[in-house]
Formats: structure tokens, C-alpha cells, sequence
């Protein structure tokens, strides 16, 4: 049983689980931002890849990002960074990355590497879970590693149904179909969103992020899940509190 599987099976409610992007807001901030994290009490961790492309993500993150590839931020220095991460921490953390970043470390290299370094679940959210089943799951499986896939207020039901099927550790439940962003609340359509997924009863757990980042916001999607994941409100507190310490901190004030 891997980290991810032993905290959700633990019962642990209320779980928060929280984004960085790796190489933000300096280079070598990796290992300090894990272990200021770990040892402020949060449940698990999301390690951003920065990409050129990135999709998923909106303003804040992607500025974030850009930040870090100009500062020489890779996908091997990043591992080389890791390399002693489970001396420093025991919970669970999630290599979050494109696929491109993945094909050009080469995927079964970078499933390898992940598992070497502590690494104990992977999201790819540019990644077609058709082209997942048939092309990377057995290099992922392999290496135990949990593979976590995104749905929206627009996937449907049956969709769903398939993706829990294929998922392991839990499933993204993004609360929005847009970019990554901080929101001060959810109207009440996304609630009853919340509450649809949540009377669907999937055998993986779920854990609620995008927009995520006060009490508010925070009770509403746990409510109907088992946490949330919050990136954007934490990067702009990376960026501007003084130290890491102080941005964790006012974080974790913020939210819970």
C-alpha cells in the first residue's frame, strides 16, 4: 500500500492537500516548501512541473511556472532535488505534469525515477485516459505508482464511471471547467455539483480543487468530498509573504 492509499484509508476527513510549483519562488525553495508543508500539518502534497503550455492552469500558476523555467527549473533537477525527500517527510506526494515533460525525460524513465525518489502518484491532465490504458498504465503500474485523473462539472456520468474504473489513489474533482484559480466562493451550482458526485459513490475517494482558498470555499467542497487541494491561493502566498514559514502558515489560517 503506497502513501496515498493509507491516508485515505486511514478515515482522515477534511484531508488538504497543496500545490507548488517546483523551482518557485527560487530555484532550490523545493525541499524547504515540502518540509515547511509536512511539518505544518498538511496531508499531502502536489508537486507542479513547470511547462511552457500549461493548459490546465490559469494566470497564477502559469506566471509561477515561467518563473521557474527561467531560473533553469527541469524535470532532472527537480528529481535530483528529490533524491533524499523521504528523509525529510512521510506523506504523500504527487508528480503533477504534461505529458511532454514526461515523453521527453522518456515515460518509463520518468515512472522509474518518480518511484526511486519517494514520488507516489502521478497526474497528467493532458494525457487521454483512452491513450493512458493502452500506452503508459503498465509502466505506471510497475512502478506502484497511483495514476489520478480530473473530472469536471461537464464530464458525464457514464464518463465518470470509466475514469473511476481506471483510477487509483483518488479521483481530481475540479470544480469548475476552467483554469486553475483562487475563488472566494461556490455558487450553487457547483454545490449541487459537489453533492451529484458525491451521491454517486465512487469507489475512489475524491478531493475537491481549482478555486479553493478560504474557509468557505473549503467547507463547501469538503462537505461532499474528503478535502481539497489548493494551489493558487498558496502560490500567491509564496510570492508574497517573506518566508516560506509565513506563507504555509497564513495558509493553513486561511482554510481551516
Amino acid at each position: 500500500m503506497n502513501r496515498i492509499d493509507r491516508l485515505f484509508q486511514s478515515g482522515k476527513k477534511d484531508i488538504l492537500s497543496v500545490y507548488f510549483t517546483a523551482g518557485y519562488p527560487n530555484l532550490d525553495d523545493t525541499v524547504r516548501i515540502i518540509k515547511s508543508l509536512s511539518d505544518h500539518g498538511v496531508d499531502m502534497i502536489e508537486i507542479g512541473v513547470p511547462f511552457s503550455d500549461p493548459m490546465a492552469d490559469g494566470p497564477v500558476i502559469q506566471a509561477s511556472g515561467q518563473k521557474a523555467l527561467n531560473s533553469g527549473m527541469t524535470q532532472k533537477k527537480l528529481f535530483s532535488q528529490l533524491e533524499n525527500i523521504r528523509q525529510v517527510t512521510d506523506i504523500p506526494l504527487i508528480m503533477m505534469s504534461y505529458i511532454n515533460t514526461a515523453m521527453q525525460f522518456g515515460f518509463e524513465s520518468y515512472c522509474k525515477r518518480c518511484a526511486e525518489v519517494g514520488v507516489d502518484g502521478l497526474i497528467i491532465p493532458d494525457l487521454p485516459s483512452e491513450i493512458y490504458l493502452s500506452d503508459y498504465k503498465g509502466f505506471v503500474e510497475a512502478n506502484s505508482l497511483d495514476y489520478i485523473q480530473l473530472i469536471t462539472p461537464e464530464t458525464s456520468d457514464d464518463r465518470i464511471r470509466a475514469i473511476d474504473d481506471m483510477s487509483k489513489g483518488f479521483i481530481y474533482m475540479v470544480s469548475s471547467a476552467a483554469t486553475t484559480g483562487a475563488q472566494q466562493s461556490f455558487n450553487e451550482a457547483k454545490q449541487q455539483y459537489f453533492k451529484h458526485i458525491e451521491s454517486m459513490k465512487l469507489k475512489n475517494p475524491t478531493l475537491v480543487g481549482f478555486g479553493v482558498s478560504n474557509k468557505e470555499t473549503f467547507r463547501a467542497a469538503a462537505d461532499h468530498s474528503r478535502g481539497c487541494i489548493i494551489g493558487s491561493a498558496f502560490i500567491k502566498l509564496l510570492g508574497t509573504c517573506k518566508t516560506i514559514d509565513e506563507a504555509v502558515e497564513t495558509l493553513i489560517k486561511n482554510v481551516k
